[in-house]
């Protein structure tokens, strides 16, 4: 076996010197929230927070874990955006169109002003402007416009009644069908006749027909006289109608100037002073329509004022845990009366986060976002047209309801998205307003230097999250076996995870168990305790796994020798914690002109990656064995007891040394398992998941008894990744167990089959050489071949 390879038991587990903390427990340490080694996104979210160009929305991406808006909100206070003219938006009625309020935009403090002087107002329409109707002054003038309306009606209708009375007739009202008539009647012996009474008199005698036939006459004379008389009449009421009306106007306009104009001075917008304009004109229909109806001024004249601004000269920066629809547009609250539904009012409309962040900044998560319905599409058009529109939600009743639109609002908020790579791509790919409004991208890495700078970012994240969550202290003990999980879950060189919502969770586990044993501090061991629950909780399948192992239900060796046969390594995920277990590689082969046959491939088990993996692996074939003569074998490579699908090309290089095994006859040690990708050239390639299938492969191993002659083979490319558990540590320390890390997959070959794998000079291996004998075999089964065709 090559010993180059094999790594020294300090290079399979990095340990965090607690002594060099500075500290021994969180109280010594100032709490932080923000992270540190991200000056690039920090620098792009800067120039987005400052720049005032359109479309410099932000998505960051990377960030992930509790407390990420917190964080983002802190560097939003601490860059202290410079501060936009905070607008008081407030809708009133639009009497024309009840169904569009109107719009009037303040600036901040000026929208209540309004608000009271309008309060006032109607208080002076409601009380005072009632009881100056009633003044004398006003009545007697009104008595003067009635007292000369009745003097022209009577230099029309007298001449009238005279000449009536001189040709023995008189006016007559009488009921119909049509209501009440006047009509022309006779007079005798100074009693008017009605119908009935002249019916009578012509049926008794007493009116002869010349008689009957000269009064109906004359009367047929005077109504034609009494319909012109009545006509002028008529256009003398309707005038003095519109006389009495104007003054009541007059009036009641000089009044409400009288109490505007004080108003009116505070207030030098446009559309204030319109309002007011139609405020007077509704007023005066209100009063003296033919079709009046009760009114309360209050309601009528009341302005909505949407958000009230404070004096602080803040910038707003607002976060929206919670984006749904109604949330981030408002809405219009549904009005009802004793018959259902009714037309609701400028007083319904409430504003949403959108405008609650008008001039200043709202932050979002991407993911709750898109999960709202509506709510991705509203935002972009809100940034888009820089106008929010409040419109009611779509109704799912079984009958419809009147509804407002509101004139829209301008509005100028700037966003700050929160989200992964893979939203990220989603939306630029399917969204085309996407990249012309979020043109900034702050790029947050996940992972920091693995270094003091680290140690002291991961001391104060944990001292904050101590401080919010009310936990115990933790000692420096307990910080270093902190940042070595932190490690562990990156597992990349050199490097901590900054994702530290696992970190959190398992620091606030930790407390608990400290607490539970009524310790005062949260100790190193506490730490190592909870990450062993946390392991536990999810891993029922990892243990069911072994149970079968040690029960014979699933097959595989780890002392030993075989042909054909090899140990590949797999991870099985349960949430964010994984777990890795061994699985049987076999090959078979013999003469052919099929090649190598992946049989999950021909099952439709393998996934796309498994498969390109297996077509390099063919490559692989044709780069390592350099024949003058095709390779006419058939293989076939299978997972055992393998029943679901399988995708990864990490078993591609246990897969070519399981190959040539097979090929060679060359047995292999049953005591590694390998994994590892590989390319056509026999490099090996970095993987996913390294401690976790060599802890997988190590607890098979432990379970069976450690021989001292087992390991796992791995790419060099992961050495520096390796975190494993401090018993697979102490394994290697004592030599009961292995890591090699290889480079080239001949390193492997030699580990496995404790053979010399060969050197190709000038298209030839050496004889005894494993590759060597790979040569021989090829070249017979192609003369097989050939002898039979």
């Amino acid at each position: 076996m090559i010993e180059h390879t094999k790594l020294n038991w300090q290079q399979v587990r990095w340990h965090c010197d607690a002594e060099k903390l500075g500290f021994k427990t969180t109280k010594e340490v100032e709490p932080v929230d923000v992270i540190i080694g991200q000056d690039d996104a920090l620098e792009a979210l800067q120039f987005a927070i400052e720049c005032e160009a359109y479309g410099q929305n932000v998505y960051v991406r990377g960030l992930s874990g509790t407390g990420r808006m917190s964080m983002v909100s802190k560097i939003l206070r601490d860059v202290k955006p410079k501060l936009k003219q905070k607008t008081e938006h407030c809708y009133v009625a639009n009497f024309a169109q009840p169904d569009r309020p109107r719009l009037i935009s303040l600036p901040a403090g000026q929208g209540v002003k309004f608000k009271n002087m309008m309060d006032k107002l109607s208080l002076f329409i409601s009380e005072d402007l009632k009881k100056a109707m009633e003044s004398d002054s006003l009545i007697q003038a009104k008595n003067k416009v009635e007292e000369n309306l009745q003097s022209k009606i009577s230099k029309i209708t007298e001449p009238f009644e005279t000449e009536l009375s001189e040709h023995s007739m008189a006016m007559l009202n009488v009921n119909s069908q049509q209501g009440q008539q006047t009509i022309i009647a006779p007079v005798m012996e100074e009693k008017v006749l009605d119908p009935n009474a002249w019916q009578q008199k012509v049926a008794a005698g007493e009116i002869n027909e010349a008689e009957q036939k000269a009064l109906m006459d004359t009367q047929q004379v005077f109504s034609k006289k009494l319909e012109e008389v009545g006509r002028k009449v008529n256009e003398l009421k309707e005038q003095g109608v519109v006389a009495i009306r104007s003054l009541y106007e007059k009036h009641v306009s000089k009044l409400i100037d009288q109490e505007v104009a004080s108003f009116a001075k505070q207030f030098k917008v446009k559309a204030v002073l319109q309002f007011l304009e139609s405020v007077k004109e509704d007023l005066l229909d209100q009063y003296f329509s033919p079709k009046k109806k009760a009114f309360n001024p209050y309601e009528r004249y009341a302005v909505n004022v949407l958000l009230q601004h404070d004096d602080k000269k803040d910038c707003p920066v607002l976060v929206e845990r919670v984006p749904s629809l109604q949330n981030l547009l408002g809405s219009i609250e549904s009005k009802w009366s004793e018959n259902g539904p009714v037309l609701a009012d400028h007083m319904s409309i409430v504003g949403g986060s959108l405008l609650r962040a008008d001039g200043g900044f709202l932050v979002l998560d991407a993911r709750d976002l898109l999960a709202e319905q509506g709510a991705w599409k509203t935002l972009i058009r809100t940034i888009k047209n820089e106008l929010l529109e409040i419109v009611p939600a779509e109704m799912s009743w079984p009958f419809g309801q009147p509804s407002l639109k509101p004139e829209p609002i301008p509005v100028d908020i700037r966003v700050i998205l929160l989200g992964d790579s893979s939203v990220y791509y989603h939306l630029d790919n399917q969204d085309p307003d996407f990249p012309e409004l979020f043109k900034v991208l702050a790029d947050f890495d996940s992972v920091i230097s693995r270094d003091q700078e680290g140690f002291d970012n991961y001391a104060g994240i944990i001292a904050k999250i101590i401080k919010e969550d009310g936990l115990l202290p933790f000692d420096r003990f307990a910080i270093a076996r902190l940042i070595e999980h932190g490690a562990r879950v990156c597992s990349q060189d050199n490097k901590l995870t900054a994702k530290f919502s696992r970190v959190a969770d398992l620091a606030r586990e930790a407390s608990y168990l400290a607490n539970k044993e009524k310790n005062k501090l949260v100790s190193g061991d506490d730490v190592v305790h909870a990450v062993r629950r946390t392991k536990k909780r999810a891993g029922l399948s990892s243990r069911k796994f072994q149970e079968r192992l040690q029960d014979g239900t699933i097959n595989l060796d780890t002392d030993g020798f075989t042909i054909g046969q090899i140990n590949g390594l797999a991870v099985i995920h349960a949430g964010p914690i994984v777990y890795g277990f061994p699985s049987r590689i076999t090959a078979s082969i013999g003469p052919g002109r099929s090649g190598v046959i992946d049989i999950e491939g021909m099952a439709g088990k393998s996934g796309s990656i498994h498969t390109k993996g297996f077509h390099i692996l063919g490559g692989l074939l044709r780069y390592m064995l350099p024949v003058e003569h095709p390779l006419t074998f058939s293989a076939s490579i299978a997972f055992e007891q393998s029943y679901g699908g399988i995708d990864g090309d990490s078993a591609s290089g246990a897969e070519f040394c399981c190959l040539m095994s097979a090929l060679t006859q060359v047995p292999i040690n049953q005591g590694f398992a390998m994994t590892g990708a590989i390319d056509q050239h026999g490099r090996l390639q970095a993987i996913g998941g390294v401690n976790e299938k060599i802890e997988g492969f190590f607890d098979t191993c432990h379970y069976r008894g450690l021989t001292g002659k087992q390991g796992v083979i791995i790419p060099r490319a992961n050495a520096g990744e390796l975190m494993l558990r401090t018993d697979v540590q102490e394994a290697c320390k004592n030599n009961l167990f292995s890591i090699h890390a290889v480079s080239h997959i001949t390193e492997a070959i030699e580990v496995l089959m404790e053979e010399s794998a060969g050197i190709l000079i000038d298209g030839f291996y050496a004889e005894n050489s494993v590759m060597g004998k790979a040569m021989i075999m090829a070249k017979k089964y192609w003369q097989n071949t050939q002898a039979k065709v």
